[in-house]
């Protein structure tokens, strides 16, 4: 499969478009992604559950992380991509099977390197949190 471009994401964010496989494979599904601010919902299920019967906090970080990349897109051009060189994620409070809000937002950008957070948000509480530095590419 070729990569998709960011107007292709936009389109899955915006328009109900077919998304990426992790997306799909997480469960993750945007919402809505416009000059550098990005939504999407989470559904938890047993499948993400470890031992003691919370969300692995890797998925945690992976649903940001997906919902950032939507943030990202909807700042650059289809000459242009992305990848993140950096992720932190902080975890406040367990997260359980069911729905999960995230949101994200491109804080600063510069030309090579943009800084994001997100929000993460069960049941009107404040789940998770994470900030990453993303690299911009320019495609030849």
């Amino acid at each position: 499969m070729n990569p998709y471009r960011t107007t292709d994401l936009m389109e899955v964010a915006n328009h109900n478009a077919t998304p990426p496989n992790c997306d799909l494979t997480l469960q993750v599904r945007p919402v809505f992604a416009r000059d550098g601010r990005a939504r999407g919902v989470w559904e938890v299920d047993e499948k993400f559950l470890n031992g003691n019967g919370v969300t692995m906090g890797g998925y945690l970080a992976s649903a940001a992380d997906i919902i950032m990349a939507y943030a990202i897109s909807s700042k650059l051009q289809d000459n242009q991509t992305f990848a993140s060189i950096d992720l932190h994620t902080t975890f406040h409070r367990p997260v359980f099977p069911g729905t999960v809000e995230v949101a994200a937002t491109v804080e600063r950008m510069g030309r090579q390197i943009a800084y994001l957070t997100a929000e993460l948000i069960q049941k009107d509480k404040k789940v998770g949190n994470a900030v990453s530095s993303v690299m911009i590419i320019e495609k030849s």
